[in-house]
């Protein structure tokens, strides 16, 4: 049997089962080293107010937010890109 990828699509090895993580865009469940993973910081404090505190020299909080995203929801908002054959063994970070 043809192997499409090197590491079949997911990154678990030999590690057996893993978790499953739902999609922060449509919902669907995916495996945990499957889905594509995002991470963002947010501000806690709207932005108008945010520019007056740092005038004013305050420190301002913000939260780590972790999104997972499945493979088709990461094609379509642009997270991940498709590779040609040729490309897709390749292990390349975006």
């Amino acid at each position: 049997m043809t192997k499409k990828r090197r590491s079949r699509g997911r990154s678990k090895g030999g590690s057996g089962r893993k978790g499953l993580v739902q999609c922060s865009n449509c919902g669907t469940l995916v495996p945990r080293d499957k889905a594509k993973r995002v991470t963002r910081w947010v501000s806690l404090v709207d932005p108008v107010m945010a520019r007056e505190l740092r005038k004013q020299g305050a420190i301002l909080p913000h939260e780590k937010v972790m999104k997972y995203y499945c493979v088709s929801c990461a094609v379509h908002s642009g997270v991940s890109k498709v590779r040609d054959r040729d490309e897709r063994k390749d292990r390349i970070r975006y």
